[in-house]
């Protein structure tokens, strides 16, 4: 940690809200912008409030609100000023060099801009409101070798330490130390974020945003975005329901029996299938019972 203050980074992403229903473009390209409603993440809303919350026990702690995107997200970092955020940092390439990245490129961004700031804690939600994961934080930590941990429900930063309550599987609850610095990811549930009063909120309209482009940053263009992108996209389209064929109940079986086989849908109970082995072994075991499923083809995938 930090010898003079403790320096909190939290990471501040748009989201689509998954209400309104979305519309593809003609040749399923994109997802066309018109009716989309953005809003903030839940989740990492979450995390400013966490992050505010662990800063008031440290005098002269500050923390720093970061966001990737077009001058529109301005008014989300305003907002993490309303809230208590000492510094708001927008990153953008006004030639779009940031539009079309994948988990893998955002990581290199996010990655300088961990070695740039140097915070103690870098703090954002474990996952997006809109896709439902994000691997981007993870990885950037992978790269910049941080420890880090997902799905955290309640923190504690003591003696250059931090203690971090993780939820597991099935409601479980595992409890891990992480030196500092360190990456922790959590849930939307970790605090509720507060209503910044009117004051706050016009205080912060004539705040500065900090506005970083690729040449403040050392990158070149095709290190980021659409350039960097290991996994090109090929298109949206919208899922394809695969309706089961419902087989008639034996008429022999009791009446609540036959109702709860037509209810079922034709969908059978099967086991969970465990399997170990070496990541190879394992991945090829994946790759067999998709064949089996049907989500790939005979032949592997393509």
């Amino acid at each position: 940690m930090a010898q003079n203050a403790l320096g909190i980074l939290v990471l501040l992403r748009e989201v689509t809200d998954p209400r309104p229903p979305a519309q593809l473009s003609a040749e399923g390209a994109q997802i066309r912008d018109r009716g989309l409603r953005r809003i903030p993440n839940p989740a990492d809303l979450a995390a400013l409030e966490e992050a505010l919350a662990q800063a008031a026990g440290f005098p002269g702690a500050e923390v720093t609100a970061l966001a990737v995107g077009p001058p529109r997200v301005d008014d989300l970092l305003r907002g993490a000023v309303a809230m208590g955020a000492h510094r708001a940092i927008r990153i953008w390439d006004e030639h779009q060099a940031l539009e079309g990245a994948d988990a893998s490129a955002d990581a290199a961004l996010l990655e300088r801009c961990l070695e740039i700031l140097r915070p103690d804690l870098w703090i954002t939600g474990s996952r997006l409101l809109d896709r439902g994961d994000d691997p981007g934080p993870a990885l950037a930590c992978a790269r910049a070798g941080l420890p880090h941990v997902d799905a955290a429900v309640g923190l504690r930063i003591s003696d250059g330490a931090i203690r971090v309550t993780r939820r597991a599987d099935r409601g479980a609850r595992q409890e891990l130390e992480l030196p500092l610095p360190a990456g922790v990811f959590v849930e939307a549930g970790i605090r509720r974020p507060r209503y910044p009063d009117m004051d706050r909120v016009l205080a912060a309209l004539e705040v500065e945003i900090e506005v970083w482009g690729l040449p403040d940053l050392g990158l070149p263009a095709a290190a980021v975005g659409e350039a960097a992108a290991r996994l090109p996209r090929l298109g949206y389209r919208f899922p394809r329901p695969d309706p089961l064929r419902v087989p008639t109940p034996d008429p022999r079986w009791p009446a609540p029996q036959r109702t709860a086989a037509l209810l079922s849908g034709g969908i059978q109970p099967r086991a969970g299938r465990i399997r170990f082995g070496t990541a190879a072994e394992v991945v090829d075991a994946l790759l067999e019972i998709f064949t089996q499923e049907g989500l790939l083809p005979a032949g592997g995938p393509p």
